[in-house]
C-alpha cells in the first residue's frame, strides 16, 4: 500500500543547506494538495521560505511539528487517499529512512568549481542537467552565489543552471579585474566561454542586472534571454545610502541596520546572515575592493553606467522582476525596460525580491525561458 502514500520531505535550498527548522504548517490535515501549492515555512540559518507541494494529493498525517529542526530530506508529512488506513501510513511512517544528503545522483560531485581568468581564481557552482543551454546567475554588489540559495535548485529541474561569485565576492579572489559594469562584462563572457558556456540565458540582481545587460549588448549572438532583478542600469537613481553603508559598516550592529533596507521585512535578517556578510567584509583585499567598486559606479545618488537603457529593440527577449518595497534601486525603474519585455512588479518585497518571494520569482524565470 506504499506506493499509494507520498511523502513530503525537508527540501535541500541551495548547496550548503543540511537543515531547516518549521515555522508553521500553512495546510490542515484534510486539505486537498495541488502542485506548487504553499503546504508550510521551513527556515534555515539564512532566511525562510515556503515548502511547495511537489505532488498533488490528500494530507493525511503533519508529522513535524512547529520550531521542530530536522535534517534536509526528513518526512514532514504524508498524502494519501481516503482509502488508505491509518495503520498503512503508521508503518510508512515508522519504515521512512532519511536519505543521507549526497546519496543521489543530483548532490553527488563537488558543489564548487573553479576557474582562474585574467589571473583571478573565481567560484561558481553548476546544477541541473547537462544538456541543454544554461541560464546564468550574476549576483548584486556585496553579494555572492548564495544569493540565489531559494533558486538555484527549483530552476536546475528544468534547466542547466550556472551561478557564480563575481570577482572580489564569496569565495572569490578578492582582486578587480576591472571598476566598470563594462569590464565586469568581459570577464564574465571570458569565464562562460572558458567552462564551456557559449550562449547562455543571462540573468542577474541588481549590479549583476546591469553587468548581465552589458553582456547581452555586446554579446548578443550568446546571449539567448536576459532576466533582470531589481536591476542596476535601468535608471540613474540609487540609494547610495545603503551601498556606502554596506562599504562603511565595521561591526554587526551597523551592518544589521544597513542589510535590513535590502528587505520588505527586516525580521528576515538573521544574525547568521549579517555573521557571513562580517566575515566576508573582513576578508584580506575585500574593504578595498569593495570601496573602489562603489565609488566608480554609485557615487551622490546616481549610476555611473546606464546599459540597460542602451537595450533597443533588437534586444534578446527581456524579463524585469521587482520588489515594489525595492529601498536601494526604485522599481519605477521597471519602467524603462525596452518595449515588448514581460515586467513585473511584486508586492510585499524588496531588493532581495528573489528571496523573498521565491516561488513566484522561480515560477517568472521558468516561463520566460521555457518561452524562448
Amino acid at each position: 500500500m506504499s506506493s499509494a502514500i507520498t511523502p513530503i520531505i525537508m527540501p535541500k535550498w541551495g548547496l550548503e543547506m543540511r537543515e531547516g527548522t518549521v515555522s508553521d504548517w500553512l495546510v490542515e490535515v484534510g486539505t486537498r494538495i495541488h502542485v506548487g501549492m504553499p503546504i508550510l515555512d521551513v527556515e534555515t540559518d539564512k532566511l525562510s521560505n515556503s515548502v511547495e507541494a511537489p505532488d498533488a494529493g490528500l494530507l493525511r498525517r503533519r508529522i513535524a511539528q512547529a520550531g521542530e529542526t530536522l535534517p534536509v530530506r526528513a518526512l514532514l508529512g504524508v498524502m494519501a487517499e481516503s482509502e488508505v488506513s491509518e495503520a498503512d501510513i503508521d508503518a510508512f511512517v515508522a519504515a521512512f529512512e532519511v536519505p543521507a544528503v549526497g546519496a543521489d545522483d543530483e548532490d553527488s560531485g563537488p558543489s564548487y568549481d573553479y576557474a582562474e581568468v585574467e589571473g583571478i581564481r573565481v567560484r561558481y557552482a553548476r546544477r541541473g542537467p547537462e544538456e541543454g543551454v544554461p541560464l546564468v546567475l550574476l549576483h548584486g554588489f556585496g553579494g555572492d552565489l548564495g544569493n540565489w540559495l531559494f533558486n538555484i535548485d527549483a530552476l536546475a529541474e528544468s534547466f542547466p543552471v550556472i551561478a557564480l561569485d563575481l570577482p572580489a565576492h564569496g569565495q572569490s579572489q578578492a582582486k578587480l579585474p576591472a571598476k566598470s559594469i563594462a569590464g565586469l562584462a568581459d570577464f564574465v563572457a571570458q569565464l562562460l566561454q572558458q567552462i564551456g558556456a557559449n550562449k547562455v540565458h543571462i540573468g542577474g540582481h541588481s549590479m549583476g542586472g546591469a553587468i548581465a545587460t552589458q553582456f547581452a549588448l555586446t554579446q548578443p549572438q550568446r546571449t539567448a534571454s536576459l532576466t533582470l532583478i531589481c536591476s542596476a542600469g535601468l535608471g540613474h537613481e540609487i540609494n547610495t545610502d545603503y551601498t556606502d553603508g554596506f562599504i562603511a559598516a565595521s561591526n554587526k550592529r551597523e551592518l544589521k541596520t544597513v542589510v535590513e533596507q535590502l528587505f520588505a521585512n527586516p525580521e528576515l535578517v538573521t544574525r547568521s546572515l549579517v555573521d557571513d556578510l562580517l566575515k566576508y567584509k573582513r576578508m584580506d583585499g575585500v574593504p578595498e575592493a569593495l570601496e573602489a567598486l562603489g565609488q566608480s559606479l554609485f557615487s551622490q545618488g546616481k549610476q555611473t553606467e546606464t546599459p540597460g537603457l542602451k537595450l533597443q529593440g533588437n534586444a534578446p527577449p527581456v524579463l524585469v522582476i521587482w520588489g515594489a518595497q525595492d529601498q536601494v534601486i526604485s522599481a519605477q525603474h521597471a519602467a524603462n525596460a525596452p518595449a515588448g519585455s514581460t515586467v513585473v512588479v511584486l508586492e510585499g518585497a524588496g531588493h532581495m525580491v528573489m528571496l523573498e518571494k521565491a516561488n513566484e520569482v522561480n515560477a517568472l524565470i521558468k516561463k520566460h525561458i521555457a518561452s524562448h
